[in-house]
């Protein structure tokens, strides 16, 4: 018996050419596509293939998600807000189970490869997501496919030093290097190379402070020019990309000068930042939905008012980028926004002036080429990975119909649609 399916749908989209393309025949041979096109490939299909006829619906690659956390958020936690007391109350064997639960709340959205960027909690300085990564690999429960970044590292105080989002008193919640707590240019060589160590597949670091954190302004460099240039240093020497949290300009032209791959929200970059970044050819997630859906009024008024300076300047700061030719893939930041609701970020880069095409090619070819895997995710095309969902109408149209999807097969298999 073959293992070949053959979708057939309405509809296809050819990302590189932006075009909905129809009727659409895609061929599955075990987990990679072996043809697309609006008529089965000449010589037929074997006999036992399976066809599963998807009826009037827009075949697209599967999505693709570079900021988000599956171990905080999700079941028993408030809505559109990471739960205020995530990093002390859940034990690492529970965190691990909530993880497990957004994996699959992911995967059911339609997004089939993520960054997970990364771990800000008391885990024992075990890397939780590469575990995850591990499981779902090795086909224990269904969810994404997994881009691990182990521990985020940052100074002491730093965005995204756990102790600084409760406001903790000393001594409480100690932290380590093998946690991402690292100062001075020894600890933060030691906090990559435990990462990688234990199998990360990029470093997360935090460049500058946060919104959501009781630490220093939003906007201030938190690492110094010589820490970011040693974490990059042992990091690109281990072939592993960094990505850096940071709002501030200070920040992101520090972390640009270091050489790191990926700004993360990139909130206050000026102009000539932003004009640096494209000729460093470093890709920008802007977590565009953040100001449009998470839950400020619920949050501490110390916190409100940092959103309220950063956010407006946000929302300019994409259509700034867009027009300097920054590479801007897609990233949710959830669960500041939900887990399952990746999709408002789509919409969201839309509304700051990106066409529904720039969108989907933001969560497909250019994240697929942020993690260096574009020669085999991110299209629909023979040889690719066969990641494909469904979703009705054309999204080259109406990018909302990217939060209704129908059908999601992921490495050849079919998780949600028949």
């Amino acid at each position: 018996m073959t293992d070949v399916t053959v979708l057939r749908a309405d509809r296809w989209l050819d990302i590189d050419s932006g075009e909905v393309l129809s009727p659409a025949v895609i061929v599955v041979e075990g987990n990679r596509i072996t043809a697309v096109g609006s008529e089965e490939p000449a010589g037929g299909r074997p006999a036992e293939a399976r066809v599963v006829d998807l009826g009037d619906v827009t075949l697209t690659p599967g999505l693709m998600d570079m900021e988000l956390n599956m171990l905080i958020g999700g079941p028993g936690g408030p809505e559109g807000l990471p739960d205020p007391m995530h990093g002390v109350k859940d034990d690492p064997v529970f965190r691990s189970l909530r993880g497990v639960v957004n994996c699959h709340t992911t995967l059911m959205a339609g997004f089939t490869t993520v960054r997970n960027l990364g771990l800000m909690v008391y885990t024992a300085g075990f890397l939780l997501d590469v575990d995850l990564a591990k499981a779902i690999d090795l086909g224990f429960f269904p969810g994404p496919r997994i881009i691990a970044a182990g521990h985020a590292i940052t100074p002491t105080g730093g965005h995204l030093d756990p102790t600084m989002f409760q406001g903790l008193a000393p001594h409480i919640m100690p932290q380590t290097v093998e946690q991402g707590i690292a100062n001075g240019v020894p600890e933060v060589r030691k906090a990559v190379r435990y990462q990688i160590k234990h199998g990360v597949q990029v470093i997360k670091i935090s460049a500058s402070g946060g919104v959501m954190s009781f630490s220093s302004a939003a906007g201030a460099q938190q690492y110094s020019d010589e820490e970011l240039a040693a974490i990059v240093d042992e990091a690109h020497r281990a072939g592993i990309r960094v990505a850096a949290h940071a709002h501030g300009d200070a920040g992101i032209r520090a972390c640009l000068r270091a050489g790191v791959d990926c700004i993360e929200h990139g909130s206050l970059a000026t102009e000539e930042t932003i004009r640096l970044m494209a000729e460093k050819g470093a890709f920008l997630v802007g977590t565009c939905a953040l100001a449009d859906h998470m839950a400020v009024d619920r949050i501490h008024p110390v916190l409100q008012k940092k959103a309220a300076e950063i956010f407006p300047q946000a929302r300019r700061m994409l259509g700034q980028a867009l027009e300097a030719g920054v590479k801007i893939a897609c990233g949710s930041d959830a669960p500041a926004i939900p887990h399952g609701k990746q999709a408002w970020e789509l919409i969201a880069m839309v509304d700051r002036g990106m066409t529904p095409v720039q969108s989907l090619r933001a969560a497909t070819v250019t994240a697929a080429e942020l993690i260096e895997r574009d020669h085999e995710l991110g299209r629909l095309a023979p040889g690719y990975l066969a990641d494909i969902i469904a979703v009705p109408g054309d999204p080259t149209k109406d990018i909302k119909v990217t939060e209704d999807v129908r059908f999601v097969m992921k490495d050849g298999r079919i998780y949600k649609g028949i």
